[in-house]
């Protein structure tokens, strides 16, 4: 068997959607031979230790740095190594070289909602462009990520595979909890999060002080306090709570006892918070765009995530409707079985066979 390197140098602690994909896809792929980069300790793995420095831990430079030890460093150990292929849970990899590469492509957000000045549309714009053209094959998370790679970078149908990802069905699960007062978000404070129209769909729901609106995410310095400022002039300080990050292990106890998740992204290449709340048979209401009636399917409600009357009253007949919530939960878990690591870690062998 040929050496297969894996590249885990973005492995973060506080981990979100990239590290999630890609320490629950190592254990499914062990039927290659794998060599991990990472600065971590991985039991069980062959592991060749890198810098710590290169993570989002470490904010815009840990990025900055990780970028510039994986084009002029990361040939070098590959070369040292006799590497027949990288593999890059994301889409980054050495440009002009000689390392053959395949790579993971999660969302195209930074080039459909840009930034003025941000380091991360340039970072889309100029540098994965190179990655996609030069790798030997794209994976990518849902068709809708792959229809955008397509579109926004001209790439060829042939050279992307679409696999869904999945959920810990030991972690997420039903656990039997009696329903609180609160709806629940979980994830970023960005813009495109739409959570301005989410706190404006709870202020106008009927009986809105018996409810609480739980956010579950970092504190974002540039984006909390403009919706703690929303939050006040709406008069609904005491009912709408700023969880910040929330450690893995409490997650499956808030979604299991909450009335729903309430997930109106703008965009997502793929939507693990629906997917986890599905399989919690904890009620869903997302947006009927991108990628999230792909994992939702028939287990959801979907609405337009520009429309903040739609939203609320999603969030109404949810919190009134006993038996729709009771119907949701069971569309849920049995949605939820359609995805497993297991699934995904097999088709991503099959594509990293054809090329080692």
């Amino acid at each position: 068997m040929k050496n297969l390197l894996v590249n885990l140098s973005f492995l973060s602690t506080k981990p979100t959607g990239i590290t999630t994909y890609a320490l629950n896809l190592l254990p499914n792929l062990q039927s290659l031979k794998l060599k991990l980069l990472t600065s971590q300790i991985i039991p069980n793995y062959d592991c060749y230790p890198i810098l710590a420095n290169l993570t989002p831990d470490q904010g815009i430079k840990g990025h900055f740095d990780r970028l510039v030890w994986t084009q002029f460093r990361l040939p070098q150990i590959y070369k040292q190594l006799e590497s027949q292929l990288l593999f890059s849970p994301l889409p980054e990899a050495p440009l002009y070289s000689n390392c053959r590469f395949v790579v993971m492509f999660h969302d195209l957000i930074p080039l459909r909602f840009p930034k003025c000045f941000s380091p991360l549309t340039t970072y889309h714009r100029y540098y994965i462009p190179q990655v996609l053209h030069q790798a030997q094959h794209i994976i990518c998370n849902s068709k809708t990520t792959a229809k955008d790679i397509i579109d926004f970078y001209q790439i060829p149908a042939n050279k992307i595979t679409s696999i869904p990802l999945a959920h810990d069905r030991n972690h997420y699960r039903f656990l039997n909890l009696p329903t609180r007062n609160y709806f629940l978000y979980i994830g970023r404070q960005d813009p495109y999060k739409n959570l301005h129209r989410l706190v404006s769909a709870f202020a106008t729901l009927q009986n809105s002080n018996d409810y609480e609106l739980w956010l579950a995410g970092s504190i974002d310095q540039r984006y909390t306090p403009v919706l703690k400022a929303q939050v006040e002039e709406l008069g609904i300080t005491n009912q709408v709570k700023f969880l910040d990050y929330v450690p893995y292990n409490e997650l499956p106890k808030i979604i299991n006892q909450a009335i729903a998740l309430v997930f109106p992204s703008l965009w997502e290449g793929f939507g693990f918070p629906v997917l986890e709340a599905i399989a919690c048979g904890t009620p869903v209401i997302t947006s009927n765009i991108s990628s999230l009636p792909e994992v939702a399917g028939d287990a959801a409600i979907l609405v337009n995530p520009y429309n903040i009357e739609e939203i609320s009253k999603a969030m109404q007949v949810i919190a009134t409707d006993s038996a729709l919530r009771s119907h949701l939960s069971h569309q849920g878990i049995t949605r939820s079985q359609q995805f497993s690591w297991e699934k995904t870690g097999k088709a991503t062998v099959e594509v990293l066979s054809r090329y080692l």
